[in-house]
């Protein structure tokens, strides 16, 4: 798999990951996780991420005895702090963060933290000299080898960036969420600072396998988040009305070229983006773990192709989502 420099953490790492946020909860169940980090290494994924509010600290701990197991593996492996507690600014504390990465440390059985991101902080933190130290001293402690942030909105991004210690940037971008395209990335790519994108396939959506008749579990964000009622509605389906997603997606299916799927297509067009690190699409079974790391195999997109995916952002989701994130 082709392999870029993660930002300033100077780490080379395969260009498509493993998000392992179903690991921990808010999927349903995955009902063989340690085949499914296998299955993702197998097929030369050397990139994780994770947070320790995933399942409250499973999708680390599972990682964790994967890593127990495999130490030469060769895996560099993010987790996110910061959501365990009262999203105040006043709790990004040099404490806090102490307890919290050796929490994950623990978790992961590592001494030294790979890469920590505060995990979509409210907007006061990214203004907050002192926060910024206090992950400094973290790095001066070896708790943590880097540090980044994961962001919601561009402003957020690009304050970031400015950081002269932020080694990445997670931001959600894909076929449905373009915002990202116009200045964070350029920013980003000037800076050295490495972007990570989440939410490739708009939470399954951008798959091709959704209709108007599918249904999630109770315990599926894509049923209790579906509008923003427990965290931002811009993690779920991209904060795209439900409708107007399976609209646009059958258009970009229209688009998509032999021999790729639905979900490969989309995870090539990031793949395709200038300053683009690594993508970290999902899965809940070795079959789609090998799925996604086939899109790193596709040819490049042509400009056609791609001036078509942004007609079709630009005329039927942009107006839903552009001005918000």
């Amino acid at each position: 798999m082709e392999q870029r420099v993660l930002g300033r953490t100077g780490r080379r790492v395969g260009v498509i990951g493993l998000g392992a946020w179903q690991l921990g909860a808010d999927w349903g169940a995955v009902d063989d996780p340690m085949g499914v980090i296998s299955a993702a290494v197998d097929a030369g994924m050397t990139f994780i991420d994770t947070a320790d509010v995933y399942g409250d600290g499973r999708s680390e701990t599972l990682i964790g005895e994967y890593l127990r197991h495999h130490p030469n593996a060769g895996i560099t492996v993010a987790t996110k702090m910061g959501r365990r507690v009262a999203q105040l600014p006043e709790n990004y504390v040099l404490a806090n963060f102490r307890a919290w990465t050796d929490r994950s440390r623990a978790n992961l059985g590592v001494d030294v933290l790979d890469l920590v991101q505060l995990h979509c902080p409210p907007t006061p933190v990214y203004d907050n000299d002192e926060v910024f130290d206090a992950l400094d001293v973290l790095v001066d402690e070896e708790r943590i080898a880097a540090y980044g942030v994961s962001v919601e909105t561009r402003a957020e991004a690009l304050r970031a960036i400015a950081r002269p210690g932020v080694a990445s940037v997670q931001i959600i971008l894909n076929m449905l969420r373009l915002g990202p395209l116009a200045e964070v990335l350029p920013a980003a790519e000037r800076a050295g600072v490495g972007i990570i994108a989440r939410v490739p396939l708009a939470s399954g959506l951008l798959s091709g396998r959704y209709d108007a008749t599918t249904t999630w579990g109770a315990d599926d964000h894509r049923t209790y988040n579906r509008h923003g009622e427990a965290f931002d509605v811009g993690e779920t389906f991209s904060g795209v009305d439900y409708g107007i997603g399976l609209e646009a997606v059958a258009r970009l299916d229209g688009l998509r070229p032999d021999p790729a799927s639905m979900a490969g297509f989309a995870l090539r067009w990031i793949l395709d983006q200038a300053g683009v690190s690594v993508v970290i699409p999902g899965a809940r079974s070795a079959d789609q773990v090998r799925g996604n790391a086939a899109a790193a195999d596709l040819a490049p997109l042509s400009p056609a192709t791609l001036d078509g995916v942004r007609d079709v952002y630009e005329e039927l989701v942009a107006p839903v989502v552009a001005d918000r994130w």
